[in-house]
């Protein structure tokens, strides 16, 4: 079996072509649902965000399978695919995983390092998980990248500096205060570069925060958002003494503010600075402001300086976390190997299991007079001397599997014990649906378990690493990862 991502993102599709590919929280049961039933997919997980739509599926066929996935998109979407497949990317395998890692880590995100994907992986895999969708592959998975996100975020740097304009005059401001509590903040203009930065100084602790801009119903609809109070233009002038921190973006075309505005209010403030930031292009306000005392001017170059220093360190982050990734792949690499040791063992312990009661039944039908506590303690001895034979070869066959001849070394296995039998039972054991599951029967019932309970370990609290409980086996079969 195999682990493929078919996707298309912001880097590859424009907005007019990803819009078409959206998902609401509504369809996207149904939308997995029509997933599962898409020949060759065994296990599917589908994240749909406003930058992406990525489907992820374990599949029996590798050849084929994009053509699989393309087919599922056409007839979902109803996009004709010659209208999208020159958009798409498809990853296979390692390179799937290593995708899905870097996605949940943010280092595939817009904004590098951003933290909103990762909640959005964690919901899109419950989700698919509780429409019992995926299975030992994607469980095991799913949980490993959303660890691995939470431990990118936590053990390094990545998500800790300003890398949008908005979010770095706000951060500026507070190198300059120190802190927002008991501030007051003028923003003019209504625009998507104020309501950002109202919405990153109303959650940085501001006192008050006045809106002006031109269309007074625009600045009352932008303060309503944020418990703000809107004004008037020329209200925001009058104003200007009382205010600690102005940031102007309203797009005029000529300076809205004066130094001669600004000196006048200097003189009523008692020595109080006034920081200032212009984020508009053309710029808001007169330079020559920055050169009165006690006020600190910046436009958006200081802002876009700032930015980009900023960035530089995230990238610098961002190779440590390729650096966690690879050792992570590593980690699943090893976890998929020595799945194909389990069916293997648990064939060992039922043969061993039908030779011990077989052998206690004819002895006990030529012992009739053992009583029942005679007959429990030779059960418990014999028992006990079969596990002994069987534990250094189990440990054994678990150590080899994991090795580059872990495959090679199952067949010996399997050919020492003449176990052929017992695994092509196991193998032809039919699932519910007729159709064959990556899992084993025992594996659903306790994936359908962790389903209903919610999959604690993945809330809010993650912890940093996620203890696993051994899956049931798969049905014994080379992999390719």
């Amino acid at each position: 079996m195999h682990i493929v991502v078919v996707g298309l993102n912001y880097r590859t599709a424009p907005v007019e072509v990803r819009e078409r590919f959206s998902l609401t929280d509504t369809d996207m049961p149904q939308a997995l649902q029509e997933l599962l039933r898409t020949k060759s997919v065994l296990e599917g997980v589908i994240i749909a965000t406003c930058n992406r739509t990525e489907i992820y599926a374990v599949v029996d066929q590798l050849h084929m399978c994009g053509s699989f996935v393309r087919s599922f998109m056409e007839r979902w979407f109803g996009v004709p695919r010659e209208e999208f497949t020159r958009h798409l990317y498809i990853y296979e395998d390692e390179q799937a995983i290593r995708h899905l890692f870097r996605v949940a880590c943010g280092l595939d995100s817009m904004v590098l390092g951003e933290t909103q994907i990762l909640g959005q992986v964690k919901n899109a895999f419950l989700l698919s998980q509780s429409e019992k969708c995926t299975g030992t592959w994607f469980n095991m998975l799913f949980k490993q990248a959303v660890t691995l996100g939470k431990r990118a975020h936590s053990e390094t740097a990545i998500g800790e500096s300003a890398v949008s304009i908005s979010y770095a005059a706000v951060e500026l401001g507070k190198r300059i205060f120190g802190s927002f509590e008991g501030k007051r903040v003028l923003i003019l203009g209504a625009g998507k570069m104020s309501e950002l930065t109202a919405k990153h100084l109303s959650g940085a602790g501001a006192e008050e925060v006045l809106v002006a801009n031109r269309t007074f119903a625009r600045a009352q609809e932008l303060a309503a958002k944020f418990h703000g109070v809107p004004c008037t233009m020329q209200e925001a002038m009058e104003r200007l003494e009382e205010v600690d921190i102005l940031i102007s973006s309203t797009g005029a075309e000529g300076y809205v503010i004066t130094s001669a505005q600004v000196a006048r209010s200097m003189k009523g403030r008692m020595d109080r600075p006034l920081f200032m930031i212009d984020i508009a292009v053309p710029r808001d306000i007169e330079p020559a402001i920055g050169e009165l005392d006690q006020v600190f001017l910046y436009d958006i170059d200081d802002l876009e300086g700032i930015v980009e220093s900023n960035m530089e360190m995230r990238r610098a982050e961002a190779v440590k976390i390729e650096a966690m990734i690879e050792d992570e792949i590593a980690a699943f690499g090893t976890w998929l190997q020595t799945l194909g040791v389990k069916p293997v063992i648990r064939a060992l312990q039922e043969k061993a299991s039908d030779i011990h009661e077989n052998t206690l039944d004819s002895l006990f039908n030529k012992l009739p007079e053992l009583d029942e506590r005679q007959r429990k303690v030779i059960r418990r001895l014999t028992k006990s001397i079969l596990n002994q034979v069987l534990h250094d070869p189990i440990n054994r066959i678990k150590e080899m599997a994991g090795e580059s001849q872990g495959t090679k070394a199952l067949e010996m296995f399997t050919q020492i014990f003449a176990l052929e039998d017992r695994l092509e039972a196991q193998s032809d054991a039919p699932s519910a649906s007729g159709k064959e599951i990556s899992a084993s029967r025992e594996a659903q019932e306790m994936l359908a378990s962790r389903a209903s309970e919610g999959l604690p370990e993945l809330e809010d609290g993650l912890p940093n690493q996620v203890s696993f409980e051994p899956e049931p086996s798969l049905s014994l079969a080379k992999v390719s990862v």
